[in-house]
């Protein structure tokens, strides 16, 4: 049975986040973009998600770090609140270490570097 993919969208993985975390195709839009990062968390992808970090920020994270945080919580689901071209404002559902429910909020704007986003 296939599964359905991780950013809610209804869609299986293979069709929707997988062509993104596993055949390496680019994220056509800033919210497929957010939505494969979200998935990458889930499938604790810390490749990915150094890749995706704009690259004058990659010095303030650690793989070790996202690898971490990514396999420390159990994440539910993502919710799109807006969105336009470059911006994404969403919350992610996940239990913390400790299993409490935890809600991280975000507006994220991102930028169209090296041909993608």
């Amino acid at each position: 049975m296939e599964n359905k993919c991780f950013c809610d969208t209804g869609l299986l993985f293979k069709d929707c986040c997988g062509l993104y975390l596993e055949n390496n195709q680019k994220a056509p839009t800033a919210l497929a973009l957010m939505r494969s990062r979200f998935s990458a968390y889930a499938t604790h992808n810390a490749d990915y998600l150094m890749e995706t970090t704009y690259i004058s920020e990659r010095k303030y994270y650690s793989k070790a770090e996202i690898l971490k945080w990514a396999t420390s919580n159990k994440w539910q689901k993502l919710e799109i609140i807006s969105f336009t071209e470059n911006t994404v404002e969403f919350k992610a559902y996940f239990f913390d270490s400790n299993h409490q429910p935890q809600v991280h909020y975000e507006f994220s704007t991102f930028r169209f570097e090296n041909n993608a986003w």
